[in-house]
C-alpha cells in the first residue's frame, strides 16, 4: 500500500516523519498573521489560546504551541479519513508558534449529550469508534520512538516534570521511567508502587494517539462526526495511553467517562496501573 493510500494498517516510511516545519510560511503570510492577531484580538472570540480571526479561519499561538500539532494535522489529513482542521499556514515568530487553520462548523459532541437519544448517541459513538480504530491502525516505521509525529517530544500538561515538554524516548521503559520521576525498581519501596514498576515492565506496541479524547474535542453536526481537534497531545504512544488519557476527562463533562468504553476497547488492567502512577507521582 502506498503513502497515498488510506486505510487501516499502512506502513509509514520513514520520510513521512520529516522534521517539523513551517507550512506555507512566507513573509507575507506571516506578516498578514500578525497583524490580523493585533488587529483582531480585542474584538473577535478566543477559545483558549484559539482566536476565531473570520468564521472560517482561526489561529491557534502561544509558546506551547509547537509546529509539531500542525505536522499532526497533516499527518492524519493524508493517511486517514478522520476529518480534521486544514492548516492554512504555520510558523514561529519571536518565540511564539502561530498555527492559521480552518475551522471546523460544528458543537462539541458534549452539548446537549443528555437529551440526545439513544439511538443518536449510539451513531456517534459508533462514528467515532471507526475513526479511532483508523488511527490506531497506522503502523510507525522501523525505528519510531515515544515521540511525536516528527520524531521529536511530546506534550502534555498533565504530566508532571520540569518542563511541558518531554522525550522523546528510545524506548517505552524510559517512557515509563520519565513518568515514575526516575525511580526504578526497589524491594523497599512501597507495595503498590513496585506493583506499578513490575504493570509497567509489560509489553506495548507503539500506536498513534490523540492523547486528550475528550468531549470538548470532537466535533458533531447533527448525528455526524465533523472534527476531531486539538492535536497537541497526540504521538506515538503504548497502545494503552489512548484509553487511560481519555478517562481524565473535564469535571464539567464527567458524564463523558461513562461513554469511553463504546469508542474505546476497554483496557482495565492499564487504567488501574495509571491511577497508581497519578496517585503516587501525580498529574499537574
Amino acid at each position: 500500500m502506498s503513502l497515498s493510500q488510506k486505510g487501516p494498517h499502512s506502513v509509514l516510511s520513514d520520510a513521512s516523519l520529516g522534521g517539523s516545519k513551517p507550512v506555507k510560511s512566507t513573509a507575507l503570510s506571516r506578516v498578514m498573521t500578525l497583524a490580523a492577531i493585533r488587529i483582531l484580538k480585542r474584538i473577535r472570540p478566543r477559545e483558549g489560546n484559539v482566536l476565531m480571526l473570520t468564521d472560517g479561519i482561526c489561529v491557534k499561538y502561544g509558546r506551547r504551541v509547537h509546529l509539531s500539532e500542525a505536522s499532526t494535522m497533516r499527518f492524519i489529513s493524508q493517511h486517514t479519513s478522520i476529518p480534521v482542521p486544514k492548516v492554512l499556514c504555520a510558523f514561529t515568530h519571536s518565540g511564539l508558534t502561530y498555527i492559521v487553520m480552518e475551522r471546523i462548523k460544528g458543537d462539541i459532541i458534549g452539548n446537549g449529550w443528555v437529551k440526545r437519544s439513544e439511538d443518536s448517541k449510539a451513531k456517534l459513538l459508533s462514528q467515532l469508534a471507526e475513526k479511532i480504530r483508523e488511527m490506531r491502525g497506522l503502523r510507525p516505521p522501523e525505528g519510531t520512538r515515544v515521540a511525536s509525529i516528527d520524531n521529536g517530544s511530546l506534550f502534555d500538561c498533565r504530566i508532571p516534570g520540569p518542563s511541558l515538554r518531554f522525550g522523546p524516548f528510545d524506548t517505552i521503559q524510559d517512557f515509563h521511567q520519565h513518568l515514575r520521576m526516575g525511580i526504578k525498581f526497589d524491594s523497599r519501596l512501597d507495595t503498590d508502587i513496585q506493583e506499578l514498576i513490575k504493570g509497567q515492565s509489560k509489553s506495548w506496541p507503539l500506536t498513534f494517539t490523540h492523547g486528550d479524547l475528550s468531549s470538548l474535542n470532537i466535533l458533531v453536526r447533527g448525528d455526524d462526526i465533523v472534527g476531531i481537534i486539538d492535536w497537541e497531545t497526540a504521538g506515538w504512544y503504548p497502545s494503552y495511553w489512548e484509553y487511560t488519557s481519555a478517562h481524565q476527562v473535564n469535571p464539567q463533562n464527567s458524564f463523558w467517562v461513562h461513554e469511553i468504553d463504546k469508542f474505546l476497547q476497554p483496557m482495565p488492567e492499564e487504567l488501574a496501573m495509571e491511577r497508581i502512577r497519578q496517585m503516587h507521582f501525580g498529574d499537574v
